[in-house]
């Protein structure tokens, strides 16, 4: 039973991380109902109890609503958003007209991903869309395949209000699910973006056959870049040293169960981006992450050396190959800078 976290919640988005996020709060006694865009793929869940098309292992609770309407939903305490974040803005916008999201009181981005043209974080699209609502983040290293298998986790909560923060801590604490607590969720958020088209690159490497050495030292220097281009956007470095920045750094450059990482040793391995895109449902969010980040550097003047290499594969026809040996070419510089 809750103790002191919160004792209903939505969760809009009915991917793989979706509905392992939804499997947890239920096993934490939380009352859930799960949204997501394809109706009928709501129908299969509620009748067979299983996501067959993203996360077919995974038994459902009964106790779990489906509910294929957005307008349907009962009145929660917290809604967590773990949609692509191309479709945030528009869905953010849509769920402030309904029942709930007039009476809902937190909003939970899960979705790591920064806003295409205005480079504006998650929870900053949520809080202009439900003004009057305590925005917060869920991050860090958390594959849902482990998650959904109840293998051992740790996740971060993000909130300004850190009384917030410690009741969705609550909510999202299990035996095998273990959530920390900050109050930079800017740095939280630019971490938890900032990693995917670094594991875009780490995945180059291993297609391209490189070796442990070349992928250990483009990880670590993607750190580097990661709180030099996250601290220019308002993080604190310390931040970027936890599990939202490094933590998830490592995860996604070296897991097999990451979409960003596959891309990746795809693209090494002399694929297209376009045969790569158009074998699977799932969305990479490395590679619209990519863009955006791409044209936020560019504004704020960070120094990117591989987000711009990665962004010269993925938009501008270069091959992978080269762009590592560019990155390889570059002038010596000392290792702190």
């Amino acid at each position: 039973m809750l103790e002191a976290g919160y004792r209903s919640a939505v969760v809009l988005g009915a991917g793989s991380w979706g509905t392992a996020l939804a499997s947890l709060l239920a096993e934490r006694g939380v009352e859930v109902q799960l949204w997501g865009r394809d109706a009928a793929l709501m129908e299969e869940m509620r009748v067979m109890r299983r996501n067959a098309r993203y996360l077919p292992g995974l038994e459902l609770a009964a106790s779990i609503e489906m509910v294929p309407a957005m307008g349907d939903l009962s009145v929660a305490e917290v809604a967590f958003w773990v949609t692509p974040s191309r479709y945030l803005h528009e869905m953010a916008a849509a769920f402030a007209k309904t029942p709930c999201g007039e009476r809902v009181e937190v909003a939970v981005s899960c979705s790591k991903g920064i806003e295409i043209d205005s480079g504006r974080r998650m929870s900053e699209l949520l809080k202009q869309a439900l003004p009057r609502v305590q925005c917060a983040v869920l991050t860090g290293p958390n594959h849902a395949e482990e998650v959904a298998s109840r293998m051992a986790t740790a996740a971060v909560v993000g909130c300004d209000d850190l009384t917030v923060a410690r009741r969705l801590q609550q909510t999202l604490t299990l035996p095998w699910f273990r959530s920390y607590t900050t109050d930079d969720v800017c740095g939280a958020e630019w971490g938890g973006a900032l990693k995917n088209p670094y594991a875009i690159a780490a995945g180059i490497a291993k297609g391209l056959d490189l070796g442990d050495n070349a992928i250990a030292a483009l990880v670590t220097r993607a750190l580097a870049e990661m709180v030099r281009f996250g601290t220019a956007m308002g993080g604190r470095a310390e931040t970027f040293y936890g599990l939202s920045g490094v933590g998830d750094l490592m995860t996604t450059c070296f897991s097999e169960h990451s979409r960003n990482h596959r891309v990746g040793v795809a693209l090494g391995r002399g694929e297209s981006l376009e045969a790569i895109q158009g074998r699977t449902t799932m969305v990479a969010e490395g590679v619209p992450n990519t863009a955006s980040l791409f044209q936020v550097a560019r504004q704020t003047g960070a120094r990117t050396p591989i987000l711009d290499e990665v962004y010269a594969v993925l938009y501008a026809g270069k091959a992978p190959a080269k762009a590592m040996r560019d990155l390889l070419g570059r002038d010596p510089r000392p290792e702190a800078d």
